[in-house]
């Protein structure tokens, strides 16, 4: 009994076997239709693949994707891109034994990822990132981006948009970014992102020639630093010797008194400023005399004598005539004798 139970047993798991497996297909860049069967592991035999749209005839496998001599899918061209809105069957068939799906292919559309990557600074002083994606009215796009390699941040770029901006970056960070895309709602959406791009860099690190040129930098440094402290003794020896920088401190003027003795008091003048205030040169007294003519009267009532006052005379004496009468000259010529001059009245000034 157990014999025939463990008979049963393996001609049923190899009846089993034999079911064709089931068959997944995706539409790869609108261009060709993919469809495998290992999803639940390489088959033990290779299956013939047929596979048509609806109102079309069946039409065998072009193109078989192989793995390790066991056929595991095909490869079927997609001329018309419209035909993914329609049905989509595929058979497969060993020997007596096949197995037929219907599938809708709509949402089942598999972009690659997009090309020529690209990163620049805008003339709004912003970081800009471009790429290329064939049927741009239909994509749309997701980037991630990073700092400093610090966490991926994601952000959804709108249908039929290929650019992406980055405000204001640092210049000493460095920025990376990806892009993946699949198609939007406006040509059907799909459930399949596209794998991420190659990514493009900017920044401090973003290439090997920064690292080159930070290097020869850091070479040129020491020696920059040297010529800049000689250029800048050089100057300060030409200033020195064309022009004499000299302090002339200012002296602090004390507040006047009320009464003012004496304007060298006030001041304080140097020895050689203050010496020059003095008078260099001496001035002597002159006596002055007034004097007046005395008629013959009045010297004959005066004793016949003359009458006259002595006083001592220097170099500038200065006489000074007082009343000189008009008709003096009548009276020397009326006289034959002299009448001497007596002077009245003497002060020293």
């Amino acid at each position: 009994m157990s014999t025939r139970l463990l008979l049963l047993l393996c001609l049923t798991g190899h009846v089993f076997a034999k079911v064709p497996p089931d068959v997944d297909c995706l539409v790869v860049h609108q261009k060709h239709v993919n469809c495998t069967w290992n999803k639940q592991g390489t088959p033990d035999v290779n299956y013939t693949f047929y596979s048509w749209f609806h109102n079309e005839s069946p039409s065998i496998c072009a193109t078989y994707m192989s793995e390790n001599g066991i056929n595991i899918g095909c490869r079927q061209p997609y001329n018309d891109i419209s035909k993914r809105f329609n049905d989509f069957y595929t058979k497969l068939e060993h020997g007596n034994k096949s197995h037929q799906q219907q599938l809708n292919l709509k949402q089942r559309v598999l972009l690659y990822p997009p090309v020529n990557v690209s990163v620049q600074t805008g003339s709004d002083l912003n970081l800009w990132f471009y790429w290329n994606q064939t049927s741009s009215n239909c994509v749309e796009s997701e980037v991630r981006f990073r700092t400093n390699n610090n966490k991926w941040e994601s952000s959804e770029v709108s249908t039929g948009k290929q650019s992406f901006c980055i405000n204001l970056p640092s210049s000493r960070s460095r920025y990376e970014l990806q892009v993946r895309s699949r198609l939007g709602n406006n040509c059907g959406q799909s459930l399949f992102w596209s794998d991420w791009s190659e990514p493009a860099v900017w920044g401090s690190n973003n290439s090997t020639d920064t690292n080159q040129i930070n290097n020869s930098m850091s070479v040129w440094t020491p020696l920059l630093y040297v010529v800049g402290a000689l250029t800048l003794i050089i100057l300060v020896m030409m200033l020195l010797h064309h022009e004499r920088l000299r302090i002339i401190p200012i002296p602090v003027v004390p507040k006047p008194s009320p009464v003012l003795y004496d304007i060298e008091d006030w001041f304080r003048f140097s020895k050689g400023l203050k010496g020059n205030f003095k008078a260099n040169y001496n001035e002597h007294a002159c006596p002055v005399r007034e004097y007046t003519h005395v008629s013959q009267s009045d010297s004959e009532s005066s004793d016949s004598s003359n009458f006259s006052i002595t006083t001592d005379q220097t170099d500038c004496s200065v006489f000074i005539p007082v009343n000189e009468p008009e008709d003096l000259s009548t009276l020397y010529s009326s006289s034959s004798s002299t009448v001497p001059v007596t002077p009245l009245e003497e002060r020293q000034v």
